[in-house]
């Protein structure tokens, strides 16, 4: 059975050696490296200059499948690579060639990788990191990759320490010790690497996202027999990482075949996430309304909303220390806070009554002071997410966890809201803040350099708006006219979001009414009616680009409807829609229909109501969600979305379907004259998968 990005070569050392996300990186600069060669031939003696030549990932790939960037507007500078000597280079060519081996030897992808690894090794210290890996190349560990490997997903591939991992493990066992599915498989042991053969069935991670962010995956839909099939992991997997960019992970570059191999950087790395996911939750205005205590009029109200939750918690921890009397200002989670000073006094502030003697500022061992900070948390009934070490050490990860659990706890701020003019538009509709999430949701799985937290104030420079641009439409952005932020005079600010109106006229987009200045002064309902253009567009040139089906010509809205209403026709189901507002769908039977048809084994019928009531509604609308990812659908609309019928989502929601319907191997065509051609899936399927009867024993049609 083959999964979809699985690279795979046959020389087991290198199969070993690189992760797949690797693979997938290396490949892609392979391919780039190939085609860019002056004589269209990629050979052994040009791979001196052309790996020298690579520079950092941001100056040469936007991540998986990115686009090169240039333009004087486009400031990527980093750093050169170390560069070896042409006697360095010659010894790396002679040791991962053949002895008949020519200088115009074409370069295979095999080849590529070996004189890669024999780079590294050079670079890393020659002959004792040779030593140390059995004379057979570099033992690469996670955070010595290079630079180019690392592109957009350096929050993925760092390297994770054992107190980290311990955290998390400690984390795991904590909050998931009750689950009926998982109960049996722990505690964890953080010692051992049963954490990672643990999640390589995907059931675990899935749990944690459901941790993170209740609700976001239908547990109905998670395969959870003892006994998996490797399709099933497979559906697990994906399922997991669909979910995980729905909550706002960054999973550029990782795949489903990694999380089956359990690559340990990788799985840390999105627990990781999902954990600190979790633990700022609630470090917003919209949850914890008291933080307007951090503000003094409405300038600051509208910096703190366009803050991430980190610099908001950074914010919120020297409001308190300012009330302790501390002199100094906390800038981040790591230096500041190695001598256990302002940890010291934040505990003081929140929970005097916890302290005890000594005190931590009378002991001058940082570690035991930082013992001290530990046992008076532990006093106020927080979970500990670090040890003493890792406080001196500054870990940022474990330290970030800690201060994010204290404002769980204890957040200090007052329970009666201040009475301030200025927070009358924090809130705003279900409707508009659900849409808000969902194009926010959708922006940072793009895989761009800008991870964005409010889609009203982080667009409003226009910047973020380009890096968008270029990923849905590649090349129309002129980067030499494009102003990188930090931007101080708004009137750049509008030259960003003129060209972005520039470029939406440019493919078509209805833009009345909008200029420039509308997006940097932050006017909602214009900035949504842009963005869902800009997401329409999106999945309406994925669809096109299927060349195969669409025979290159533009897809249109109704050709997306013509295609469910057929597909659920031709698999012998009565439901149809009439439109994407169609009242009728808000039962959700058309979508389970939908599902059932693309792929006949991955609806459990058993699961689904007739959808006449709220609650039938809401549960099969969650169903369909949680289906659809785990197909390999990348979504981002609730289960309200459905219920309401909202036209918007409910479009991206089928033509989502049958993007990944039609990107498999099949025969059929868009062109209602070619409409009757047969199809042919290369899809295995199981006899004994969660969802074994197709059978509709519930009258539902």
């Amino acid at each position: 059975m083959g999964f979809d990005g699985l690279v795979v070569v046959s020389d087991p050392y290198l199969q070993r050696r690189f992760t797949q996300a690797d693979l997938r990186a290396l490949q892609a600069q392979y391919a780039g490296l190939r085609d860019t060669a002056p004589t269209g031939r990629l050979r052994l003696r040009d791979l001196p200059a052309a790996l020298t030549g690579l520079g950092s990932p941001t100056a040469t790939a936007g991540g998986e499948g990115g686009a090169v960037r240039g333009g004087a507007g486009k400031e990527n500078s980093s750093p050169p690579e170390p560069v070896l000597t042409d006697e360095e280079w010659s010894s790396v060519l002679k040791a991962v060639s053949r002895p008949d081996d020519k200088p115009q030897l074409d370069v295979n992808f095999e080849l590529f990788l070996r004189v890669y690894a024999e780079m590294q090794l050079r670079l890393k210290g020659g002959k004792k990191a040779r030593e140390r890996d059995g004379g057979q190349g570099i033992k690469r560990s996670s955070s010595s990759s290079a630079a180019f490997l690392t592109a957009s997903t350096t929050t993925l591939l760092h390297t994770i320490s054992e107190s980290e991992k311990a955290s998390y493990v400690g984390h795991i066992n904590a909050y998931l010790a009750e689950d009926p599915f998982l109960k049996n498989a722990l505690p964890v042991d953080p010692a051992t690497d049963q954490l990672f053969h643990l999640t390589k069935d995907g059931v675990l991670l899935c749990k944690l996202i459901n941790l993170a962010v209740p609700g976001t995956i239908d547990e109905r839909a998670i395969n959870t027999k003892r006994l998996l099939n490797l399709w099933e992991k497979n559906e697990n997997h994906t399922l997991c990482l669909n979910s995980a960019k729905a909550i706002g992970c960054t999973v550029v570059n990782i795949g489903t075949q990694d999380l089956a191999e359990g690559r340990p950087h990788l799985i840390l790395g999105l627990i990781s996430q999902i954990i600190k996911i979790q633990l700022l939750a609630d470090v917003n205005l919209k949850s914890t309304p008291q933080l307007v205590e951090l503000v003094q009029d409405s300038q600051e109200m509208e910096e703190l909303m366009s803050l991430s939750p980190e610099k908001i918690l950074l914010r919120w921890m020297n409001f308190q220390l300012k009330k302790g009397g501390f002199q100094r200002t906390v800038t981040n989670f790591s230096s500041d806070i190695k001598d256990s000073e302002a940890y010291t006094c934040l505990l003081n502030v929140l929970a005097p009554e916890c302290s005890a003697k000594p005190s931590p500022m009378s002991v001058k061992d940082l570690l035991h002071r930082a013992r001290l900070v530990l046992e008076h948390a532990d006093r106020m009934g927080c979970k500990r997410y670090l040890a003493p070490k890792d406080i001196v050490d500054g870990l940022q990860n474990l330290n970030l966890a800690f201060v994010a659990h204290i404002f769980q706890k204890r957040n200090g701020l007052s329970k009666q809201m201040k009475q301030v003019s200025f927070v009358d538009g924090v809130s705003d509709d279900a409707q508009v803040s659900r849409e808000e999430r969902s194009f926010r949701l959708w922006i940072n799985s793009l895989g761009i350099s800008t991870y964005i937290n409010n889609v009203f104030e982080d667009l409003r420079n226009g910047w973020v708006l380009l890096e968008v641009m270029d990923k849905v439409a590649p090349g129309s952005v002129n980067w030499k006219f494009a102003n990188r932020p930090p931007i101080k005079l708004p009137f750049r600010k509008v030259e960003n979001c003129n060209q972005v109106l520039k470029i939406g006229k440019e493919i078509k987009f209805s833009l009345v009414n909008i200029a420039g200045h509308d997006i940097v002064q932050g006017n909602k309902k214009l900035i949504l009616a842009f963005l869902w253009q800009l997401m329409r567009y999106n999945i309406l040139q994925l669809l096109k680009n299927l060349r195969f089906h669409s025979n290159g010509k533009e897809i249109t809205d109704n050709d997306i409807l013509l295609w469910a209403n057929k597909k659920v026709k031709d698999s012998g189901r009565q439901s149809r829609m009439e439109s994407f507002k169609d009242r009728s769908l808000s039962s959700g039977i058309f979508f389970v229909n939908l599902l059932s048809a693309v792929e006949p084994r991955v609806v459990n019928w058993s699961l689904v109501t007739k959808g006449e009531k709220d609650e039938e509604k809401q549960m099969n609308s969650s169903y369909i969600i949680s289906v659809a990812r785990k197909l390999g659908c990348s979504i981002f609309l609730l289960p309200e979305d459905i219920m309401e019928v909202n036209q918007k989502m409910v479009l991206t929601l089928t033509a989502s379907i049958m993007y990944w319907h039609l990107k498999r191997p099949t025969s059929y065509s868009l062109d209602p004259e070619n409409s009757s051609s047969c199809e042919t899936s290369s899809i295995s399927t199981s006899d004994d998968s969660a969802s074994e009867s197709s059978i509709d024993d519930s009258g539902i049609r």
